[in-house]
């Protein structure tokens, strides 16, 4: 189903958005802060954070720890809050490998903080949602990564076939607490409500024992951040759309289209100048920049162009991590049971193809698939062991007697056996099939059916 858009279509001002909605204007600033620790809210709050797991923060505190925890200390805890004495804890630095090289830091807050954050988040998305762009993506009610690319895919199809690519250096790392403060007062007049969110923005960084200040910046795995980080961007988001911009964005992964390339670099410079000057935030120049559709990616997506008009495929980056993924997965020299590999490979192909079933290349996950069950093969053949192993299994499968010998006592490699047609005719895709495998393609197609 195809997306109508249309960003020329003006959005409500600021003051059209409800005045009750959030109970935000000042009159009933009291009412914010009662509504975000109200017991039904944290209450659905706790659930949230214990359903969401996670490991535990500086004081080791588990998140299935919590609710027995609150039942023993919620009350004074409540008071600090009230008195505006409460001081969050440093979060615990836990920093990830990006897929191209370096770290990501995250965030680990208390789960106590945890479950105070979500229960700020849960009343305040309905303040500051409702006036956001509808481009805007990421970390929004029913709004989705795919939404996005779907969009993308439109507009390129209407013909805006050069991509803006702006990549902002360590968003998170980098937000600056007066600016951010300033857009979240736009709207909340709660004095308590402002000065508990600017305590975490300042609480600090746990990192091998010793707790590092935070001038700026959010932690990127709270509670709050996803919220914070559209607050932040909303301005670059509205003046995009005043000027009629076809755009999306998805959290800090923002693209614009135009239908030339001397427009690309002019919207670039624009980008560029709103995000740093404005905003206050360092767009990474190296990593951003203007190109043709056809060579675009946009959240694991990239585009290519039919008859029929613009289609979605992998990206090259996405479809190799993969790749190698598959290829840990069945590891000849990996000794774990066919059942138990199954399952591993099973639980990955059907999260990655649930995220990438948009893609309109079926020829693609079918070639990686012949590649898939070779090495499912090979796997196969170094369990059967020995040549007399062999012989036997090849007959029961149904090769002649004369071919099981001259297979099963070969000298060739696993790879070359694997790919050899008497090893095709013996273990089947009706053989994988029985075994529970689940293929890429088979994968593709059935979340691509209704």
């Amino acid at each position: 189903m195809e997306v109508s858009v249309n960003p020329r279509v003006p959005l409500p001002e600021r003051s059209d958005v409800p005045a009750d909605v959030g109970n935000t204007v000042s009159g009933q600033a009291g009412d914010l802060w009662e509504r975000v620790f109200s017991r039904e809210n944290l209450l659905v709050a706790l659930r949230r954070v214990e359903a969401n797991r996670g490991a535990p923060g500086a004081d080791g505190l588990r998140t299935d720890e919590l609710r027995s925890w609150c039942l023993g200390h919620w009350e004074g805890v409540r008071e600090s809050l009230d008195s505006g004495t409460y001081r969050p804890q440093p979060v615990r630095q836990v920093l990830i490998p990006k897929p191209d090289g370096g770290e990501r830091r995250l965030g680990v807050p208390a789960v106590l903080d945890r479950l105070i954050q979500q229960a700020i988040a849960q009343v305040l998305v309905p303040v500051f949602d409702p006036g956001f762009v509808p481009v805007s993506y990421g970390f929004r009610p029913n709004k989705s990564a795919h939404d996005a690319v779907r969009v993308a895919r439109t507009v390129i199809g209407q013909g805006y076939k050069w991509v803006i690519e702006v990549d902002l250096d360590t968003f998170f790392d980098r937000v600056n607490h007066d600016a951010l403060m300033a857009r979240i007062a736009r709207k909340v007049k709660d004095k308590r409500l402002l000065r508990l969110i600017r305590r975490y923005l300042e609480a600090g960084i746990m990192a091998d024992g010793v707790k590092q200040p935070t001038e700026e910046g959010t932690p990127q795995g709270s509670p709050l951040s996803p919220l914070l980080s559209n607050i932040m961007l909303d301005d670059f988001d509205q003046l995009m759309w005043s000027r009629g911009h076809r755009f999306v964005r998805y959290a800090d992964d923002i693209r614009v289209f135009v239908r030339s390339k001397r427009a690309a670099g002019r919207v670039l410079d624009q980008c560029t100048k709103v995000l740093e000057q404005d905003l206050k935030l360092r767009v990474n120049r190296q990593k951003s920049k203007s190109s043709p559709a056809s060579v675009a990616t946009l959240l694991g997506y990239a585009f290519f162009f039919t008859a029929s008009g613009a289609k979605l495929r992998v990206a090259p980056k996405a479809l190799k991590r993969a790749k190698a993924r598959i290829k840990q997965l069945t590891s000849r020299k990996w000794s774990i049971s066919m059942g138990e590999r199954i399952t591993l490979l099973n639980r990955y192909i059907r999260g990655w193809m649930g995220y990438f079933r948009l893609a309109e290349t079926p020829r693609k996950f079918a070639d990686m698939d012949e590649w898939f069950r070779r090495r499912m093969r090979q796997i196969r053949w170094k369990e059967w062991k020995r040549g007399r192993a062999r012989v036997a299994n090849l007959r029961k499968l149904g090769i002649r007697p004369q071919q099981a010998r001259e297979w099963g006592m070969s000298s060739k490699g696993y790879w070359r056996v694997a790919g050899s047609p008497i090893l095709q005719r013996a273990l089947p895709n009706e053989h994988w099939n029985t075994l529970g495998l689940i293929f890429l393609h088979d994968a593709w197609y059935r979340y691509r059916t209704p």
